[in-house]
């Protein structure tokens, strides 16, 4: 929170977000967000950004961790998830949805549902555009491939 606020009453705009972010980089920087929004990054998160980044995005696992770099980076300069759902809305409805899907296994994957990244993705969910049904659904299919 602490964070949250220091970049939001800052005067230094050398730190604010880039303006044209690519819709697959702002899209891994709101899972990078959904991992941190309780303030604790473990390993365990980061691992399963990873993996979706490789496997969702079809990028070579060697190229993965500079993507994350780079969402990791975005993601702090970001204000709010304004700024980076402003780009992901670039990806199709389909994407959108498997996004919400991402986000959820990113905040089940240290075992434990938080209420602040629920509520975060929720959010999320709902600033991309994606209804409740389909967002429900995206929750039970992370929830499942977690066991």
């Amino acid at each position: 929170m602490f964070r949250f606020l220091s970049r939001l009453f800052s005067s230094d705009l050398s730190s604010a977000p880039v303006r044209n972010i690519e819709k697959y980089d702002a899209a891994v920087a709101l899972l990078v967000e959904a991992a941190t929004v309780d303030g604790i990054y473990s390993n365990l998160e980061e691992d399963m950004i990873l993996k979706l980044i490789t496997d969702s995005f079809e990028v070579e696992p060697d190229e993965a961790p500079q993507m994350l770099e780079r969402a990791e980076q975005l993601a702090n300069d970001a204000v709010d998830a304004h700024a980076l759902t402003r780009h992901a809305k670039k990806l199709d409805e389909a994407e959108r949805a498997s996004l919400i899907e991402a986000m959820y296994r990113v905040a089940l994957a240290d075992g434990e549902a938080c209420k602040f990244e629920q509520a975060f993705v929720r959010h999320v969910a709902s600033l991309l555009h994606i209804d409740d049904v389909t967002r429900a659904k995206a929750r039970r299919r992370a929830e499942r491939s977690e066991t």
